[in-house]
């Protein structure tokens, strides 16, 4: 069966009546003015911001709608504008221990603009008096300094080039009137994202001579917040899934999105700003605080860091996704207590905040509708391990005067999964029963290197390894065989991993992790 395609004259038509269950917008929104400009067009933001936003308008409260700039390739910009800005968001996940699927049409979008193709168009927008706010998703490479771009190019290279570009057309045609400036939040996921834009746009702006009144004026009259997000936002499904969802709401949508249900925006910004941000007011994931350091830190040591040191774990037991681990006694029982007993504890916050939040991410983790592979998880576990699993170690030792088992097993079996057994075409690559799996790492090449001088029989052997690899600061940025009994409980798991996977032993997955073996 041929089903309609997905359009603003579908959803006026009487024949879209039966369809519910997909939250068709309200008349109004078709008439707001455009207050947004957000730079990317990309998934993430679609099921993000732009929700947040579709929400506010449907609630009469923020009342403007966002128009999208492309800088890659138009296709989705065209696809954007082929369905008058209108696209499905299915939100799938667990909810209070119960699967949840629900589906809305979101309007928040009024058009869509390729920078490439049409940046005359975009320009226009910084003309528009009733523009307030601009968001950014362009990946964590996109807010660099491009030294080769320039004001003269239509369009300037880099997103902070073109933002630049933008600003200064708006200060123009204002006569860099103060209450003409703009809120920016960019998403991007670096630390300080905000400041680091504008200090970039600051740069541009006196590398190409805009002037001492333009620099004041981005300076003074526009907010540059730092923001945090957080929200798994999955590819387009299969294709039968697409069909069974297809039939289930009775259209076409090449532009369908699907999103895990939790979902957290943390701005940075005083009680000026949360008044300025009116969506917030009816988005409790959207939280304004004048520091979001804590929603950071329990973000990347928590749901990230529990990452880092579990995965290596559960991906040498047989598992190949976030799911799979959760239903595997052994590596579920090491997830869920490293996160309660070790990871959490250490963190000096609100404990109230660390135990929602660790609730929240075990009802993640168990999203059936997620296949969040593990391998991809291991890309650069290296850095990561020292960004986000060494602070826990470092914090637990302070509070504990010990070594913390759980994150000690996690350890070793990172040390165990960067083992590599093969070198071919430039890559490295671990052995995991008869399969091979690539390193994807910055260090794989040192710790093959490593391992090549180990023999696994020889438990002096490996524990003068494990030493040396907590000694190497250039890792860790300390050293970790001073902390007491780390390196030796390291060596010791390490030694029984070895020991199990040589020999074909199972990790007896009724007792705690912190016994490991039979």
């Amino acid at each position: 069966m041929t089903y309609p395609r997905l359009s603003k004259s579908l959803l006026l038509s009487s024949s879209f009546e039966s369809f519910q269950e997909t939250g068709i917008p309200p008349p109004q929104i078709w008439d707001l003015p455009e207050k947004v400009v957000q730079f990317g067009s990309g998934r993430f933001l679609r099921a993000f911001a732009d929700k947040f936003i579709d929400r506010a308008n449907r609630e009469g409260v923020f009342n403007g709608r966002i128009v999208v700039v492309q800088s890659t390739d138009r296709k989705r910009a065209d696809l954007l504008n082929e369905q008058n800005g209108l696209y499905t968001l299915c939100v799938r996940g667990l909810k209070q221990g119960k699967p949840i699927e629900e589906y809305s049409i979101l309007a928040s979008v009024s058009r869509a603009l390729s920078a490439n193709q049409a940046w005359e168009k975009v320009l226009e927008c910084a003309r528009n008096p009733d523009l307030e706010l601009i968001i950014s998703n362009t990946t964590e490479v996109g807010i660099v300094l491009d030294s080769d771009d320039a004001h003269e190019l239509a369009p300037p290279r880099s997103f902070p080039g073109k933002l630049t570009a933008f600003l200064h057309e708006r200060f123009r045609a204002f006569a860099g009137a103060p209450d003409r400036g703009l809120v920016l939040i960019p998403c991007e996921l670096i630390n300080n994202n905000g400041a680091r834009l504008a200090e970039i746009v600051l740069e541009l702006a006196q590398r190409w001579e805009l002037g001492d009144e333009f620099l004041n004026w981005v300076k003074s009259a526009n907010h540059f917040c730092n923001s945090l997000v957080d929200r798994i936002v999955t590819g387009t499904p299969e294709s039968e899934e697409v069909k069974r969802i297809q039939e289930k709401l009775g259209y076409q949508d090449r532009l369908l999105t699907v999103a895990e249900v939790y979902s957290l925006w943390a701005i940075e910004g005083d009680e000026s700003l949360k008044r300025r941000l009116h969506f917030a007011e009816v988005n409790a994931p959207v939280i304004v605080a004048n520091d979001i350091t804590p929603y950071r830190e329990r973000k990347i040591r928590i749901l990230n860091g529990t990452h880092t040191i579990a995965v290596p774990l559960a991906f040498l037991l047989g598992n190949n996704t976030i799911l799979e681990s959760m239903q595997h006694p052994f590596a579920s029982h090491f997830i869920e207590h490293v996160m309660r007993d070790e990871i959490g504890p250490s963190l000096d916050l609100d404990p109230d905040l660390v135990r929602n939040f660790i609730e929240e991410v075990l009802q993640r983790f168990k999203n059936p509708y997620l296949k969040h592979e593990l391998l991809d998880i291991t890309f650069q576990s290296t850095s990561k391990m020292r960004l986000r699993v060494v602070p826990s170690i470092k914090n637990y030792y302070e509070k504990n005067k010990q070594a913390p088992p759980l994150l000690c097993l996690g350890f070793a079996f990172y040390l165990r999964f960067m083992k590599g057994v093969e070198k071919k075409e430039g890559r490295i690559f671990g052995r995991r029963d008869h399969e091979l799996y690539v390193i994807n790492d910055d260090q794989a090449e040192y710790f093959f290197s490593q391992w090549k001088e180990i023999n696994e029989d020889d438990k002096q052997q490996v524990s003068h390894f494990v030493d040396q690899i907590c000694q190497n600061s250039h890792l860790w940025e300390i050293n970790l065989a001073q902390l007491p009994g780390f390196s030796a409980k390291v060596a010791e798991y390490l030694i029984k991993i070895g020991d199990g996977i040589r020999h074909g032993k199972e990790p007896n997955v009724g007792m705690d992790p912190r016994q490991w073996f039979r």
